[in-house]
């Protein structure tokens, strides 16, 4: 049975139900469009690699979620179930960060016939040794590839500055010596494990009947609910970073640098959507294109179009990550401790709150047409306990107190933590002059 929610800000209305076999779907109706969106996503990504089941305690090698999500196309017959969606005219695709992995196709026609196949073959692994081998060299490309990536190279270096134990440090791929260590036996322990339907969320938009998709699902998905494993992330971390400053030299025409700091994220639920949206406007507000402190800072040439600033909540953690390039990322740091410094005593300009508080909300509504935004959004939000048609509503309530406390408490020195790129050197090749830990 599905419950009917009416959201007055964007004219939706959401349907929510559960399945005889715990599974979550939420359908979003879309009467007259000629559309399909659906995502199948499951509570598990790349930082999930210690975890208790029955009992039993695992301890699996960095990249085994993403790994998982490539070789689940692969089907028993040899065929793919890649190319059985595109040939029914459907555009599939799926990714893996560090706490989810989602399934989804879009599509125009034979909307049932393609649910029917991604829920099949996301809930029907099949592996081998031969194809699992096979699949290491194309991964470890990829994995070779990201090396060379300064943006990706400084984030990861960032991350291990920041924290000393949870494993967002470590790459959601993986390296190339811990994908060496996956077997077949190791994706069908963590299928086993995070794979069942009491742990994914079905959602999907269009025009289509939600008692209906309830029943597909039902239909094809293994009648058990399964038992959600216990995750290990690790000793609690504290909100001090485990180092201060690291260099890398790779080939930059301009320096490239990140600065972060932890957060202690809210219990799942509406309060951790809200501090979620909080962080977001008020790091706006702070280093969003129409701050003061952006303006200067692009005005004396400090910064460029590629500054920005947002938060990222993930498995128990938050980091707020704010960087670009610069020809002087030490002069950027400081200019943003001095700026939240002045935050701090003279407060956010109230006419400044109003004006990014309204356009928050506007670009929300916006996104809230693309089918695929709100599907995918639904899905994990669901996951922490809330639902992202409540964003217009609850950004709407924020007050700029706020955001003030925010940045004074989060910003605070000794909180901080910079990466710099620079350039000259081969790609990932540590600075010497770089303190606490590199990349």
């Amino acid at each position: 049975m599905m419950t009917r929610q009416e959201y007055a800000a964007t004219g939706d209305v959401l349907y929510s139900g559960t399945a005889k076999n715990g599974l979550r779907i939420r359908v979003l109706p879309k009467t007259g469009f000629s559309g399909f969106y659906a995502v199948f996503a499951t509570d598990y990504g790349g930082t999930y690699r210690r975890f208790t089941l029955d009992g039993t305690d695992y301890d699996t090698p960095a990249g085994v979620a993403h790994y998982l999500e490539h070789k689940m196309f692969d089907l028993p017959d040899g065929d793919s179930a890649l190319s059985l969606l595109s040939r029914n005219g459907a555009d599939p695709n799926a990714f893996t960060s560090s706490d989810v992995t989602c399934y989804y196709f879009r599509c125009t026609h034979l909307f049932e016939e393609n649910l029917r196949l991604l829920l099949h073959f996301v809930s029907t692994p099949y592996f081998t040794d031969e194809t699992v081998q096979k699949e290491q060299g194309i991964i470890s490309q990829e994995i070779r590839m990201g090396e060379d990536s300064p943006g990706s190279a400084n984030y990861y270096s960032l991350l291990k500055l920041l924290y000393k134990n949870h494993p967002i440090r470590e790459k959601v791929i993986g390296s190339v010596e811990s994908i060496a260590e996956i077997t077949a036996e190791t994706l069908y322990t963590c299928h086993r494990a995070f794979y069942i339907p009491a742990n994914m969320v079905l959602c999907v938009a269009g025009d289509v009947d939600p008692d209906r998709v309830l029943a597909i699902a039902e239909e094809i998905l293994p009648q058990e609910a399964g038992t959600v494993p216990t995750v290990d992330f690790g000793e609690a971390e504290d909100l001090l970073p485990a180092g201060t400053r690291a260099s890398l030299e790779m080939p930059v025409s301009i320096p490239q640098f990140l600065i972060g700091a932890k957060l202690r994220p809210e219990e799942k639920g509406p309060a951790l959507f809200r501090q979620q949206l909080v962080a977001s406007l008020a790091l706006r507000l702070l280093a969003g294109p129409s701050a003061p402190f952006y303006n200067r800072l692009y005005a004396e040439g400090l910064i460029n179009r590629s500054f920005d600033a947002d938060a990222d909540f993930s498995t128990g953690v938050g980091t707020v990550i704010i960087g670009g390039e610069s020809r002087d990322p030490e002069a950027v740091y400081d200019a943003l401790l001095k700026e939240v410094a002045r935050v701090g005593k003279e407060g956010i300009d109230e006419k400044l709150f109003e004006r990014s508080l309204r356009s928050g909300i506007g670009g929300a509504l916006r996104s809230m047409e693309d089918f695929d935004d709100v599907c995918v959004n639904l899905a994990l939000d669901e996951f922490d306990g809330f639902c992202y048609l409540d964003y217009p509503a609850i950004m709407a309530s924020i007050r700029r107190e706020e955001c003030e406390a925010f940045l004074r408490e989060t910003l605070k020195p000794d909180r901080l933590a910079m990466s710099v790129v620079t350039g000259g050197g081969a790609a990932g090749t540590e600075s010497p002059s770089g303190e606490g830990e590199g990349a």
